[in-house]
């Protein structure tokens, strides 16, 4: 995992978008698919995965600010 200095709103938003492009680039052409297709199944799995990789990036940063 790659370490990122977070010292400002900006350096945040900048995290964010990055993140959240990582993540639909990963997780959006399976929920597209399961959409496309019309299966219930595949598309609430998809959605789940979206979900997580979304609740994981958010606990990634709020690690970050946790101090030990």
């Amino acid at each position: 995992m790659e370490t990122t200095e977070i010292g400002s709103r900006s350096d945040f938003a900048l995290w964010a978008i990055q993140r959240a492009k990582e993540i639909v680039t990963t997780e959006g052409p399976s929920l597209a698919m399961a959409a496309r297709d019309m299966n219930e199944e595949a598309l609430a799995a998809s959605a789940t995965d979206l979900g997580k990789a979304i609740s994981n990036a958010m606990l990634e940063i709020f690690d970050g600010l946790v101090t030990e």
